[in-house]
This record gives C-alpha cells, structure tokens and sequence, in this order.
C-alpha cells in the first residue's frame, strides 16, 4: 500500500492535480486520498482501475511490464519542447550531497532513474520534496547508511557518484554494486584511480563497494583520469569540490551532464577554469553551506529523439530549446545524409549558460552516409545520440556503417529492428550495417533492458503502419519523461496498453 500510495502522489502531482482535485474525479473526498497516497487505506482492484484511469496511467501494472501499443504511419505535427536532462538530474542529485544547507533544483525531470536516486537518498537520511517540477533537498545533520536502500541502489549505475560526496562526510562507508542498463562490461577501476588522489579507498566485494576515506594533506594534485568518461568526471569535480587547495583534471569529458555539473558547483561557489574542456582547475572551498536554487538545463538526447521520430515518420516537426553545442555534429552527419530543417538563432536557457534552439524538421530524402557514423568524446557525436542513427538508416537509401566501439553490446541490440523490417548485418559487437530504404512493418516485441536501443524501436514502431505493441517499457522510462503523452501531443496513436 505505501508503494502504490507513492505512486497516486506521484503521478497526481506530475499530472498537475491536487488531492482534491483527484478527489472530484473519483467522486470521493480529499481525505480519502490523502490516506490512500499515505498507505493507510487498502483498495481494491475496482479502485484502482478508477485511480488509474483518473491518472492516465494503468496501477494493476508494475512499471517493469507497463506496455504501449502504437498505431505507426501517423505524421507527427504541431511543436514538442525538449526536456530537462536525465544525466543531468542523477549528477545533480549526487551533487547535492556538497551541500549542507538547502538545495532546489528546478524542472527536475520525473523519471524513474530520478525517483531511483530520490530513493536511496531518502534512506540515508535526505530530506526531499516534490513542489511541481521542482525538488527541494535537505540533508541530516548526520548521515547513515546502515539503512540504505538495496533495491533502488541497485538499480542505477550512478550511485557510484555517492562516493565523491560521501567521500567529505564519512570516513569509511558501504555503497551497494550498481545496475542500470545492460551493456556489457563497463569498468568502475577509473573511479578508483581517480580517487585515489583524494585519500579514497575502495575495495569491491560481489555485491558492495567498501569505501574508506583519508583526506589527502596535499594542497595541490594532478589528477589524470583513466578514461574521458562523464560519470567519473563527475566524482573527481565532487572530490575535487570540498578539497582544500587546487585540482587540475586531465582528460576529463566535457560532456553535457559535466558542464551542467560545473554550473551548479560554481553556483556553490566553487571556481572551476576549463569548463567545456579536457583540462580543468578547480579551487576547492572548505565548505558548501548555503540555500542553493539551480535549475536544470535541457537534455540533447531528448531533442534528438524528437529529430529521429520526425525522419522516420517523415514528419514537419518543431523541436525548441534544443542544445545545440551538443547536437551540431549530429546535424551535420544528418544533413550529409540529405536531412533539411530550419533553426533559429541561439539564446540562453535557464542557467544563462547553456545555448539553445528551435529546431523546424523538413521532409526530406535521406541517403546512407559515406562515411561509418561513430561517436567521440565531445565534441564528438555523443554516445547516446548514435543508437538514433541505426533507426534513422532505416529510411536512407544505401548501406550505412555504424561503429558503436564503446560499448561491447550495446550494437546486438540494433538488430532488434530487423523485426520491424529493418535490413541489417551484424559484423561484430561493435558494428553493424543498415541496408534501406526499408518498408517498416509493425511488430510485438519486448524491450531490451537498455535505455537507447529500447527508445529506436518505439521510433520504428512510429513509422510502421499498423499496429505494434512494445512490452515492459521501464528502461525507456528510465530516461524519458511523459514520453507517451508528448508523442500524443504531436500526432502519434500512442497509448498505454490497458491489459486488466
């Protein structure tokens, strides 16, 4: 009952809904809702359908088997806007651990990697609050991780960046071993290399990682990172933060997530030189102890899905505040391969730093890229952006080469589209080769347990005439908000699949 109860509030809130305006629509009263969403009332199954159809959402489905049925072929119109950035959220969350006053962050995304990290810091002692799309982040005055929640802990790949946090506030701590989507074997040892440098310790065991902890007396070190990864970044610029004296990391991405990263620990009044480079200086301060507000920039994958749905249904689509420093080389690989859109000219989202645009995509004839498409660290191709382009070569007329070398399996995945009428060839693990233009044809297929590879199949599901239906949807709902409703809104017959 407490489950589902935070499920009602969650989704109440997120629809915009207060307890009485649900209330009104269940023909019921506030009170009776105010104790189902704080798991003191049981329902039944009739009560549920109600809730459920109220919400716009099926309860009698666990969000690990929630389905979507498409009706493809549909011409997607009308002006979608770009989330806020899911990599950027769980940083900032983890990022909030600096801080020992109050933090906001605004136009927090609602999705369930989010709700996973929102979870393991409410077991630790964390104050958080839901107001609209904004989170309000209080920390105890002492934390405790001896109840710390497995389950959720386990479920995201980020809870590794506790330990550049917790790293300042604990001299010796156990994380839980990380999960999050499936794509082979992605080292966690750049971690330790990195913060090494810091005093940290960390030994692994089978399901745990045992942390200890003695500040480094140096004034000043040199950090050179294993590997230009974001998520390792993240946890040196978090040791780095509370670190007296002067950081220098080298090779360190530049990514979107660490630059959304940066803005926020300068609001917090850490100096940090190199923002959007290999090489950063950063001047750590004793302490982070103020009411920091910050609201979260936008998310380039999810400008780039919208871009990808709109070639593929061939559509006339507007996209706006679209980051474009993270999306220029995926533009221009798209526009080698014939693709034609407007774009406005650049102005600033909310944290006066980011740069963003409206996007208008134009029908267009696409033909198979010359050149193999690869990603890079940026500002390269973004590694998260390129599963959108084996879609994409669906509908190019030619072979195109795609060289997803960082991740080992991510590339089996794509041949999931063969099953919607893809034509492709798997060369190895990290290559293969889309033959179109292909007749897409609708399908019923299960999700593959990773975020990208499961979002290029409902883009193919969209611009297959029929109906198709896509199982177990939770790895897409790690990373998207609403998605269901916002392709609703420009046109797509998408629904969630009521199976009682």
């Amino acid at each position: 009952m407490n489950n589902i109860g935070k499920k009602v509030a969650d989704l109440r809130e997120a629809s915009g809904m207060t307890q009485s305006d649900l209330a009104r629509k269940l023909r019921t009263t506030q009170s009776a809702v105010a104790r189902i969403e704080s798991g003191k009332q049981n329902v039944s199954t009739d009560t549920l359908k109600k809730l459920g159809k109220a919400l716009g959402r099926n309860l009698l489905t666990s969000p690990g088997s929630l389905n979507v049925e498409i009706e493809g072929g549909q011409e997607l119109k009308g002006t979608i806007e770009t989330n806020t950035s899911k990599n950027g959220a769980v940083g900032l969350l983890c990022a909030s651990l600096l801080n020992r006053g109050r933090t906001t962050l605004r136009r927090m995304p609602r999705i369930e990697e989010v709700h996973r990290i929102i979870e393991v810091l409410e077991s630790i002692g964390v104050n958080v609050v839901w107001q609209g799309s904004d989170v309000i982040i209080t920390p105890p005055k002492k934390f405790s991780l001896e109840k710390i929640d497995q389950e959720a802990a386990a479920k995201t790949r980020s809870i590794i960046m506790f330990i550049g946090p917790l790293m300042h506030l604990l001299p010796s701590f156990s994380l839980p071993q990380s999960g999050g989507c499936k794509l082979g074997s992605r080292t966690v040892r750049p971690h330790f290399f990195a913060l090494e440098h810091f005093g940290v310790d960390i030994k692994t065991t089978d399901t745990s990682f045992e942390v200890s902890s003695s500040p480094a007396k140096r004034r000043e070190r040199e950090v050179v990172l294993f590997e230009s990864g974001d998520t390792v970044t993240e946890n040196a610029l978090f040791a780095a933060a509370l670190s007296s004296g002067t950081t220098i990391i080298k090779y360190a991405s530049a990514n979107y997530m660490v630059q959304e990263v940066c803005a926020f620990l300068e609001v917090c009044g850490v100096t940090i030189e190199g923002v959007g480079t290999t090489t950063m200086k950063v001047h750590g301060v004793e302490e982070i102890n103020s009411d920091i507000e910050y609201t979260l920039s936008e998310d380039p994958t999810d400008s780039m899905f919208f871009l990808a749905a709109a070639i593929v249904t061939n559509s006339e689509l507007s996209i706006t505040r679209c980051p474009i420093e993270f999306l220029e080389l995926e533009l221009l690989v798209l526009e080698k391969m014939g693709f034609r859109y407007e774009k406005s000219k650049p102005y600033l989202s909310h944290n006066q730093k980011t740069k963003l645009v409206d996007i208008k995509t134009k029908r267009s004839k696409l033909v198979a890229s010359l050149e193999k498409i690869h990603s890079r660290p940026y500002p390269g191709l973004n590694a998260d952006n390129l599963p959108f382009f084996a879609v994409i070569a669906t509908q190019a007329e030619g072979q195109t080469l795609i060289h997803d070398w960082m991740y080992e399996k991510r590339a089996l995945y794509f041949t999931e589209l063969d099953k919607l009428g893809a034509d492709t060839v798997l060369a190895d693990p990290h290559r293969i080769y889309v033959t179109g233009k292909s007749k897409l044809r609708p399908a019923e297929l299960i999700c593959p347990p990773a975020l990208r590879p499961a979002t290029i199949l409902l883009i193919a599901m969209l611009g297959a005439s029929g109906r198709s239906v896509l199982r177990n949807i939770y790895s897409i709902n790690r990373g998207y908000e609403k998605l269901v409703e916002r392709l609703s809104s420009v046109g797509a017959k998408i629904s969630y699949l009521e199976e009682f």
